[in-house]
């Protein structure tokens, strides 16, 4: 028996001659699965067969504890290619492969269309073509920081994702970290939806891999004994990660399907099907599944929900070291405190070339180790981090919040996917990002995140709120992102003028802090406002109305307790540095409409871009100050 781990030499002649088997019978399990779905990919399953049985077979993974923290891991980047995924994991005993023929596609099962890690022995859910490498060298990193359990990660990757920029990102980062742990295998089959690849975008995939500094090995895909001995000598490899490139022919083993585009993305007719079946020397075997199909799945959710690790020592600070300085300052230095006070938890940071502006580089000086500096690449970033985050590494982010969800919102999508546990920290939100305009104004950082069903969304309202936040949610399990703006804020005040959230304020997500008690209507403020606002309830509280003011910090949960204060109000004004539609009015509104409550409530957000300017000023504009805040609510208690 071949030993797992790559560390054999070759493969001997017999178990050549059983793989070889294993490919055939797996050839009729992908044609029948997808035709008996009427859909599905078969020609690039095909294709890629052999990378998946000399990969699966040999790597260090385990069908009977699929989930073993010192598993080697495998991502399939090209997830369309999932029956031959599935193929190869049933015959090797991950899961029953009839399940997969009989339900592949099918609603209620876990054998979807694009591969997912509700499938035992799939670690990353993709089909966005470009993720896979990204998450390979996220896991590749983790493997490194986690001390004392590491493991190989392989990434099987097709030929037309190649052009994309992301896929780039992620080579060069790579190569830059020396992840030498790391081995991609690339499916060169020439062929992809539209034709053959050197028509739709040509890409000399070896010379591209070598230029970022791989290793490239290129090797005919279908010999397995080739492939096997390629893989062995990309692992033994400790000076760069190595790029396997495998030439391989779409639809391999029916004459027909051989080297036709249309095979892609389309199942087999009935006829075709037989005919294929013959070809390799297989029984039809169609209705031997559709009785099965016809009846609901029985499959079961494979999926595994990683925890982010604990931090023993919960850091804090006093109050006056927050007297004049800005949430971002303050988040760097929860950071710092949290990596300095628990030195046994691995730690990562990713940075994209704006550690001094995002407050991450106190983190670099006192854990250079865990800081990855990713330069201009949000992309790859934000799905590295994904993947360091399963992976038993708590995981940071930084970055403007133009850049990190604005830019990268489809690889904040796919982590809510992969319930991933990612500390995303958007600086610059808003207005507040001043001087640098209209481009640079991320205006939806609530809204954004409130199409995704997973991500939880934090907004403080000053600097000591910000570190008390980002302390209390460092390791809860799952995605969440904080927002904040650029500009030094004055903590927020009592009527005694002592800081709101000094000493005794524990944070606490979900909740609403009522900083001022009234009668004659309510506020409620979100983020870089909330001084503004308190300061505008104070004026009108000097001439005789006393209005409440309720400082929201997590916009997109908010408590069913909040319908009490809101009921009876005679208006609710909703102030934020967001556009208006999609922030906190709208989780307002939409929970007063889910608990009945009948009320005036009135948006004051942000109506359009505007040029540069400091931030006062274009607050001013946008009548989101103290006076503007104070003027609307005049006109409210006047109404």
């Amino acid at each position: 028996m071949v030993p797992r781990g790559f560390v054999a030499a070759t493969l001997d002649e017999k178990t050549v001659a059983e793989l070889e088997e294993k490919a055939r019978q797996a050839r009729g399990a992908i044609l029948t699965m997808t035709t008996l779905a009427a859909s599905g990919h078969p020609g690039g399953s095909m294709s890629s067969l052999e990378m998946y049985l000399v990969l699966w077979s040999f790597a260090n993974v385990d069908p009977e504890d699929p989930w073993r923290s010192d598993r080697d891991r495998i991502v399939v980047s090209h997830g369309h290619t999932s029956p031959g995924v599935y193929a190869v994991l049933g015959q090797a005993g991950f899961f029953d492969l009839a399940e997969a023929i009989a339900h592949f596609r099918q609603a209620g099962s876990i054998f979807e269309g694009h591969v997912e890690p509700s499938v035992p022995g799939v670690e990353w859910a993709t089909g966005n073509l470009g993720q896979g490498l990204s998450a390979g060298v996220g896991f590749a990193l983790a493997s490194r920081m986690s001390g004392g359990c590491c493991w190989r990660t392989f990434v099987a990757m097709s030929d037309g994702e190649q052009h994309k920029g992301q896929v780039a990102e992620a080579r060069r980062l790579a190569a830059k970290e020396g992840l030498t742990d790391l081995t991609v295998v690339v499916d060169l089959n020439g062929i992809q939806i539209s034709g053959k690849t050197s028509d739709v975008m040509p890409v000399d995939v070896a010379r591209d891999f070598a230029a970022d500094g791989w290793g490239v090995i290129e090797v005919d895909g279908h010999d397995v004994r080739a492939l096997y001995d390629a893989i062995a000598s990309a692992v033994a490899d400790t000076h760069r990660p190595v790029a396997v490139i495998a030439h391989t022919v779409i639809g391999k083993g029916v004459s027909f399907m051989e080297g036709k585009a249309e095979y892609h993305g389309r199942a087999l007719t009935l006829d075709e099907y037989e005919r294929a079946m013959g070809e390799l020397g297989l029984e039809p075997v169609l209705d031997r599944y559709a009785p099965a199909r016809s009846a609901r799945p029985r499959t079961v959710d494979g999926r595994r929900t990683p925890q982010p690790p604990a931090i023993a020592t919960k850091p804090a600070r006093p109050a006056d070291d927050f007297a004049s300085t800005d949430c971002r300052s303050a988040w760097g230095r929860a950071l710092a405190d949290i990596a300095e006070q628990n030195p046994g938890v691995a730690i990562a940071v990713l940075d994209c070339d704006l550690a001094s502006s995002v407050k991450t580089d106190a983190f670099a000086r006192v854990r250079p180790e865990g800081f990855v500096q990713c330069g201009v690449g949000e992309h790859n970033a934000a799905t590295v981090a994904g993947a360091l985050s399963v992976s038993d590494v708590l995981t940071f982010w930084s970055d403007f919040g133009v850049f990190g969800i604005d830019e990268a919102y489809n690889q904040q999508r796919l982590n809510d996917i992969n319930a991933t546990n990612v500390r995303l920290v958007l600086t610059h939100c808003g207005l507040d990002v001043g001087e640098d305009g209209k481009t640079h104004q991320c205006l939806d950082y609530v809204g954004a995140f409130r199409n995704l069903f997973g991500w939880r969304v934090v907004v403080p309202a000053d600097p000591i709120q910000t570190y008390k936040a980002v302390v209390a949610l460092a390791d809860a399990p799952g995605n969440v992102a904080f927002a904040m703006g650029r500009s030094k804020l004055p903590p927020l005040a009592d009527r005694d003028g002592k800081p709101w959230f000094a000493s005794g304020y524990e944070f606490a997500y979900g909740g609403i802090d009522w900083v001022r008690d009234g009668a004659d209507g309510v506020v409620l403020v979100m983020g870089t406002p909330s001084g503004g606002a308190v300061e505008a309830a104070d004026r009108l509280a000097a001439s005789g109305a006393s209005v409440a003011v309720g400082v929201v910090s997590a916009p997109l949960d908010l408590p069913d307790s909040l319908s009490e204060r809101i009921g009876a109000a005679p208006f609710v004004l909703c102030v934020e540095d967001h556009h208006w539609r999609t922030g906190l009015w709208a989780s307002v509104v939409e929970h007063a409409a889910q608990h009945g409550i009948r009320t005036r409530f009135v948006p004051l957000g942000v109506t359009g871009y505007q040029g540069s300017g400091h931030a006062r000023d274009l607050y001013r504009v946008a009548g989101l100050d103290a006076d503007g805040i104070e003027r609307r609510l005049r006109e409210l208690l006047s109404a």
